[in-house]
């Protein structure tokens, strides 16, 4: 007699498991070997979005701006205009508030490409065309005070010789045929010229759109994320976006409002003191103290050896500026502004900076600190929740006194401290 074939469900189980392993190996290869097409289609596809990229990020940057503006200033001016209308008042301090944020945004802008680029270039011009002079005069300032040291004299000469040579060629093949290259891409290029301006109005008339409408569109980002998922991990993803929203803008608010108040800082001091090219030092020390942690010595050094070329007494002043500046900096403005916007200590600080300017350049150096912090706390969160689901401690500090910890019971062994020494041992160490 014949047995009847009997289904066992783990059999279809394990089918399934080695189908998807395999189709999941399978489609791994596959984008291995075709990453450089899938590469390619999705800077194709950034081209394409980039407008709208360009307006979510103007969105972004000028949204706390005018949802202030709208609170505090045409609101109440809103309800005074318009007391017989209900929804009146409303419109016109959305309208007003997105109208000044836009302006504000074109304005900073316009002076940024009409009034400080073209200085910046006047001044590395400058310096080019005059490094050899500089050179000749901090040569002959360093021979006038090592005449007593002939042979640090003799070496800081050939220094400054071979420095001269270098400088130059740097200054004449590196940076000034690409500083060149851009300001002319800017000015005359026509077709950078109007696909600049072509991404400019789109992004501008996209943030337009979504800052007259930001409830709607929170409404309906909402919407979508409860369509999608449970209750559950809708809430759990909301509250992962507004922690991310608050760690990025609280960083990047707070940085750009730092580095205004250190650049104009600078600016002050360096014409005060008559510096050379005031404005370039400046804008160098404001723009680089955006970048946290290396900062401030990136946009220290090429500033204090520009001064150098045309005053070395000069530069010692303001190398003395600079230390006293980013100590202030670093101690009462910093703190004041970010408050404790990073939470994480400096090894990590200087571990995403490393990090993300190696895989994404200046960008990756510029926001590597604000998304380790969100990926550090979300990883922190999950290890806390799992110490706690296996009845273990969860706060690091608890660990400084724990020895061990017994795997059956689970009960935890602290470090027995010291017994104190007795007077006659005391007195023998």
């Amino acid at each position: 007699m014949r047995r009847r074939f009997q289904w066992d469900k783990k059999y279809l189980y394990w089918g399934l498991t080695a189908f998807c392993v395999i189709a999941a190996s399978i489609l791994f290869f596959l984008l291995i070997t075709r990453l450089p097409d899938i590469s390619g289609a999705l800077k194709k596809l950034a081209a394409i979005l980039s407008p709208f990229i360009w307006g979510l990020v103007i969105t972004y940057l000028l949204a706390p701006l005018m949802l202030r503006m709208e609170k505090h200033l045409f609101r109440p001016l809103g309800k005074k205009l318009f007391k017989k209308s209900k929804t009146g008042g409303a419109r016109f301090a959305r309208g007003m508030s997105v109208f000044l944020s836009i302006l504000l945004f074109l304005l900073i802008l316009t002076a940024l490409v009409y009034m400080i680029l073209p200085q910046i270039y006047e001044s590395i011009v400058t310096i080019v065309d005059n490094s050899n002079t500089y050179i000749a005069q901090l040569t002959e300032w360093a021979e006038a005070r090592l005449t007593d040291f002939p042979e640090l004299e003799a070496y800081v000469t050939n220094l400054l010789g071979n420095a001269n040579q270098d400088i130059m060629n740097w200054l004449q093949t590196s940076v000034l045929p690409k500083l060149g290259g851009f300001i002319t891409s800017v000015t005359t290029g026509v077709y950078y010229v109007l696909l600049g301006v072509y991404n400019l109005l789109i992004g501008i008339i996209v943030s337009i759109y979504i800052l007259g409408n930001l409830e709607k569109v929170r409404a309906g980002s909402k919407r979508l994320l409860y369509s999608l998922f449970s209750l559950n991990a809708a809430d759990r993803i909301r509250s992962a976006l507004d922690f991310t929203n608050r760690t990025f803008m609280g960083f990047i608010s707070g940085k750009l409002l730092d580095s205004a108040i250190i650049g104009l800082i600078c600016y002050v001091f360096c014409a005060a003191f008559r510096m050379p090219y005031t404005l370039l030092v400046s804008i160098l020390v404001g723009v680089t103290n955006i970048i946290p942690f290396f900062g401030p010595l990136i946009g220290a050094i090429p500033s204090a050896l520009i001064i150098l070329l045309v005053n070395p007494v000069k530069c010692l002043i303001f190398i003395v500026f600079i230390i006293v500046l980013q100590q202030v900096d670093g101690n009462v403005i910093g703190p004041k502004i970010l408050g404790n916007t990073t939470g994480i200590n400096g090894f990590w600080v200087m571990f995403s900076i490393i990090v993300g300017a190696g895989l994404f350049g200046f960008w990756g150096m510029l926001l590597g600190v604000p998304v380790f912090v969100v990926i550090y706390t979300f990883i922190d969160k999950l290890l806390k929740q799992r110490l706690e689901r296996g009845d273990l401690p969860s706060d690091v500090e608890e660990y400084k006194s724990i020895d061990r910890i017994d795997p059956v019971t689970h009960e935890i062994i602290r470090k027995e401290a010291p017994e104190p020494k007795s007077e006659a041992e005391a007195a023998e160490s």
